[in-house]
């Protein structure tokens, strides 16, 4: 494995060397329009009514490919970044379908949705299911990724964290909407993501790393069992509770929006007073923090280089 990766690094980045910027078929709203993929989540059109408008592919998203920042289980920062240019090159030699209402992001990146590179991206291990909210990801994508770590297919072949560090963000960038300074956090149960708040300055360079907390594998079945026995709740599958269950130790509350939030709440508070709910904490992933503005360039962080 970790020959075949050092091969793909040298491949990557000699392909990467023989133009400027390829351009790949890309039929956007049923029209055929020639695309840059800059990585694996977004692209930019070379002609049509959405030309030069950088665009964000929804639902899913790969490992930054600016540099060697991801790591978790057994792989190294530079290895995760071969798995984001692979990702990269995946979508380049591809002729995918999307469609947009032209709808923007939060960073004025133009929506698109791209079903088929989705799902293709996912199941070769390049990239994971992922909403950008507290709502679970496309269930055919979340299955094609759970056979994808099933199989242990790209970056799922050296472990698997209950949550992937996603993006960091410093305090001094300030916060968003609310002022808030966070982290994201995208679950790799069902993709939904999560809000890591903090106050912290991170100096460049440095790895931040979520501790995740877990309970015990042996005391899900029980666990399970409570939880269904509760009205309202017989239905919930054992996918279900083990995401609920991780959302009340990582974060205090089961922060799906669900309407019995409060019952799964107590639910969990007396497990956890009568000593079932026994946890596990460990170093889940890491992502190592550079500000935007030194990302690219000459000027480019130190561990970039």
């Amino acid at each position: 494995m970790r020959i075949a990766v050092a091969l793909a690094v040298i491949t990557v980045f000699a392909a990467g060397t023989a133009a400027a910027e390829p351009s790949s078929k890309v039929f956007i709203n049923g029209r055929a329009t020639p695309v840059y993929f800059n990585d694996g989540d977004s692209f930019k059109p070379l002609a049509g009514p959405y030309k030069g408008s950088q665009s964000r592919l929804a639902g899913f998203n790969t490992l930054e490919s600016f540099g060697p920042v991801h790591s978790w289980g057994g792989w190294t920062e530079k290895e995760m970044w071969v798995i984001a240019k692979l990702a990269t090159k995946h979508a380049q030699k591809g002729v995918w379908h999307c469609e947009t209402d032209s709808k923007k992001d939060g960073y004025g990146r133009l929506l698109m949705n791209c079903k088929d590179l989705a799902k293709s991206h996912i199941e070769n291990g390049f990239a994971m299911a992922m909403s950008v909210n507290a709502d679970p990801a496309d269930a055919e994508l979340v299955a094609a990724q759970n056979e994808a770590i099933k199989n242990k297919r790209g970056m799922w072949a050296h472990g698997v964290p209950t949550y992937v560090v996603s993006s960091l963000h410093a305090a001094s960038e300030g916060g968003g909407k609310d002022g808030k300074t966070y982290n994201r956090l995208v679950s790799t149960t069902d993709g939904h993501s999560e809000k890591w708040l903090h106050d912290i300055d991170y100096k460049e360079c440095q790895k931040v790393c979520w501790v995740s907390k877990r309970p015990l594998t042996g005391a899900m079945p029980k666990i399970a069992e409570a939880v269904r026995a509760l009205d309202g709740l017989a239905s919930l599958t054992d996918l279900d509770v083990a995401r609920y269950a991780d959302e009340y130790v990582n974060f205090g509350s089961a922060t799906s929006g669900r309407q019995d939030r409060a019952a799964l709440d107590a639910a969990f508070k007396k497990l956890k007073d009568d000593g079932a709910l026994q946890i596990d904490e460990k170093a889940d992933s890491c992502h190592i923090y550079v500000d935007f503005r030194r990302r690219f360039g000459g000027d480019r962080a130190v561990c970039l280089r």
